[in-house]
């Protein structure tokens, strides 16, 4: 029988409950960390959308910045929006720690601020035709290292990208009706653990 993978899901900010909906209905067990220790035992973990430094604010209690950088040095991870600048190696506007995992430079909220949110539709290379993208105080990806696969833009600016086991979107997939992206991260789990 096929190992069914448990990915956590960090429920500090942002849409959590709604990425722990979507992968549990693709066939994940997930779950919703809130401490360090529930990193145990996990085969990856999503870092939803939110403010990124409010996200820093809260992992400073507990341990837990130290206990999810070794986390996300050695698991898949997927970052959407906030989560996306915390794995970039170099973060602008203001700069910023995060972990440093995404060979990539981020610029936050290079889009603009709430009320320039937008949902705009685009070709990506996963199967299936244009991907609905949802943006909301979104970050911009200045720099790809070498390592990057780019799956897909807006306006010549990489918002889908993949390094080896990590994924990172600057837009909020679990908003949009479509599975692809959290489908394209469940293979990246079920390979990891395979």
């Amino acid at each position: 029988m096929p190992h069914i993978p448990t990915i956590g899901v960090l429920a500090l900010q942002g849409a959590f409950e709604v990425h722990a909906r979507r992968l549990a209905s693709l066939g994940a067990n997930t779950l919703l960390v809130r401490r360090p220790n529930q990193l145990t035992n996990l085969d990856a973990l999503v870092i939803p959308g939110g403010e990124s430094t409010t996200f820093l604010k809260h992992l400073e209690r507990e341990g837990f910045y130290d206990t999810l950088n070794t986390f996300v040095h050695t698991k898949p991870i997927f970052g959407t929006c906030a989560g996306c600048i915390l794995l970039a190696k170099e973060v602008t506007n203001p700069p910023q720690p995060s972990f440093g995992v995404l060979d990539i430079s981020v610029e936050r909220n290079a889009y603009g601020r709430q009320n320039d949110s937008a949902i705009i539709t685009a070709d990506t290379s996963l199967p299936g035709g244009p991907l609905e993208m949802v943006f909301i105080r979104a970050p911009r990806i200045t720099r790809l290292g070498s390592a990057i696969e780019t799956l897909a833009t807006r306006d010549g600016s990489p918002t889908l990208i993949r390094q080896g086991r990590l994924l990172a979107a600057t837009f909020h997939p679990e908003l949009t009706d479509d599975f692809r992206v959290h489908q394209l991260f469940l293979d990246i789990v079920q390979k990891a653990t395979t």
